[in-house]
């Protein structure tokens, strides 16, 4: 494939300058005001030499911030503002400070020396971070460049993004700050020219020439052929509702759905034609990744949790339709990406296709029925203790309705692993924002708060980590039972490259506390439950208690239960091959 046009190989800087401006170009970008410095020498080459763009140099930054401010009023879409690194980009502050009051689209790029030197009196550095604090609608520090496909889609992604936070969800500006090594100017580095024969001629085709993100939510884009439906975590109201309208959609299109624990579509099977749960499994087989490989993929709000599925769809490089409500940039994987920011119902109804060939969902079902039986054969020879075997059973255990809050780290993922499909209409959470382990107890205090009995699966880290919130139990009005696995450390960090190397795995990263939770459970004046074993512990969730907190303790072997799971899954990758 030649290389696309536009786009600058002469040096790593060069490229991923051009691969940034081509981006805002196609978007709509027709202006850029520039003024003069070093640092921004990248960009400004690559604006200036774009044939779809005005670039104009004006002297004053404070000048220039006013004059895109004119620009972008007269145009009513985004003037791009680009200044050098030091004080030049404060002379921006009153322009800004005006564009966001009166909702004037501005996207502010101020360029900056590579972190190794800030801090340590490198010539014309400051700290540029959230130089205009609340000013903007969104700031981000773009990477450093690098001549690699993944750092490419990534600006290709960012750029995007900041284009549509210029206008959506209200018209503002937003600020970019933006990191280059030496050289500067684009003389050859040896690297990126190498790229120039084999780059993708088409890096550029899910990049749409719209003015703003509103625009794409007015249409859906065709959908068609083998396509896969990614539905990761979401909040709904109504959950019945939601898994319908998903179901809708999953029969419009003929496409599987791939079913997140954290989304509420496991727990209603019954209206998801096509669900599929165990698709990490099956992204760890070279064999079923070929057979099964899409040609779309559709994702509803977020990425699943498996770092399997992500990486599958990562290597793919299709075409990805985001559908997500919210106004961050939601695609952590960089792919050719189309955000549509509306509801799933609105997007199923909007949307006129034609279904894919019914042979490509029983290719998918029959993988899934596969691999499925696969796993419990696997899980009916694990230990008895087997911590994954709680995940399996609680869905079936619990009274239908039941609300469930997930820990971060391996409780939430051995949900992903093990948590079947269901028709029992559960409720699922989890602190996935930035996935810590802070807060865990007290969330699920405050789930239940008053409400109907909710059930916490945690390991004994993320509990340690919010004793505190056993505090609240005095004021607490609800029913929380709290599953709790002592596998005495950081099971996750069984699971991480890190785990070879000991010392220091162990104390630095395992972190085993050994606690004795029924004196600390005591010391609040909540009821502790040793439990004996599964069915021990089926009977417990079994009916919930109207009131209060309490503790079920299941004792687990942390090394073990690593080893299993690794060895479990390699051997069902095998067979399925």
């Amino acid at each position: 494939m030649s290389a696309a046009p536009n786009f600058d190989f002469r040096n790593t800087n060069a490229l991923w300058s051009s691969v940034f401006v081509a981006t805002l170009a196609r978007l709509g970008l027709r202006h850029a005001v520039i003024s003069p410095g070093s640092r921004s020498t990248p960009l400004t080459i690559q604006f200036a030499r774009h044939p779809e763009i005005d670039a104009i140099p004006v002297l004053d930054e404070r000048s220039a911030a006013f004059f895109a401010l004119g620009l972008a009023r007269q145009t009513n879409r985004p003037v791009v503002l680009l200044c050098t690194s030091g004080t030049a980009g404060a002379n921006y502050f009153p322009a800004i400070i005006e564009a966001q009051e009166s909702g004037v689209p501005l996207l502010v790029i101020t360029a900056d020396r590579p972190p190794a030197m800030r801090a340590c009196r490198s010539g014309q550095t400051i700290d540029q971070q959230k130089l205009f604090g609340a000013h903007v609608n969104f700031y981000h520090e773009l990477a450093v460049p690098e001549a690699t496909l993944a750092s490419l889609r990534y600006v290709r992604q960012m750029a995007a993004h900041a284009w549509e936070r210029c206008a959506y969800p209200v018209a503002g500006p937003i600020h970019l700050n933006a990191p280059f090594r030496d050289p500067l100017p684009p003389t050859d580095d040896g690297i990126a020219p190498k790229l120039a024969d084999s780059f993708p001629s088409d890096f550029l085709a899910a990049i749409e020439a719209t003015p703003t993100a509103l625009a794409r939510n007015i249409a859906a884009p065709t959908l068609c052929g083998r396509g896969i439906i990614v539905a990761g975590q979401t909040r709904t109201g109504d959950a019945a509702a939601y898994a319908w309208s998903v179901g809708q959609l999953a029969r419009k299109l003929g496409w599987p759905v791939l079913a997140d624990a954290l989304s509420p579509l496991r727990n209603f099977a019954h209206v998801v034609p096509g669900l599929v749960t165990n698709y990490d499994l099956l992204a760890r087989s070279a064999e079923m990744r070929t057979a099964l490989q899409p040609e779309h993929v559709l994702c509803l709000h977020d990425w699943p949790t498996s770092k399997a599925l992500r990486q599958w769809i990562q290597s793919g490089d299709v075409p990805v339709t985001f559908v997500a409500e919210g106004v961050e940039n939601p695609d952590s994987l960089h792919a050719r990406t189309t955000v549509l920011r509306t509801s799933v119902a609105a997007f199923g109804a909007a949307l006129e296709t034609q279904p894919a060939p019914a042979a490509w969902l029983r290719t998918w079902q029959a993988a899934q029925q596969r691999v499925q039986r696969l796993l419990r054969r696997e899980l009916s020879a694990a230990a008895i203790d087997f911590e994954g075997h709680v995940a399996a059973l609680l869905p079936l255990a619990a009274p239908r309705g039941t609300t469930f809050h997930f820990a971060n780290s391996m409780p939430v993922r051995d949900a992903e692993y093990f948590w079947p499909a269901n028709k029992r209409q559960h409720l699922v959470h989890c602190n996935r924002g930035t996935n810590g382990i802070d807060g865990t107890l007290s969330t699920a205090l405050g789930l239940a708060q008053g409400g109907v009995p909710v059930v916490l699966l945690t390991g004994d880290l993320a509990l340690l980590h919010d004793t505190n919130g056993f505090l609240i139990t005095k004021q607490f009005k609800g029913s929380l039972t709290v599953v709790l696995i002592n596998n005495d450390g950081g099971g996750i960090f069984e699971h991480l490259p890190v785990a070879k190397f000991e010392p220091p795995f162990e104390e630095f990263f395992a972190t085993p506390q050994s606690i004795d939770f029924r004196a600390l459970c005591a010391t609040y004046g909540v009821k502790h439950v040793a439990v004996r074993d599964l069915r021990h512990l089926a009977q417990l969730v079994k009916k919930l208690p109207a009131r209060g907190v309490r503790v079920l303790e299941m004792r687990t072997n942390r090394q073990r239960d690593a080893a299993w799971r690794q060895a479990c899954f390699s051997r069902i990758a095998a067979r399925l091959a």
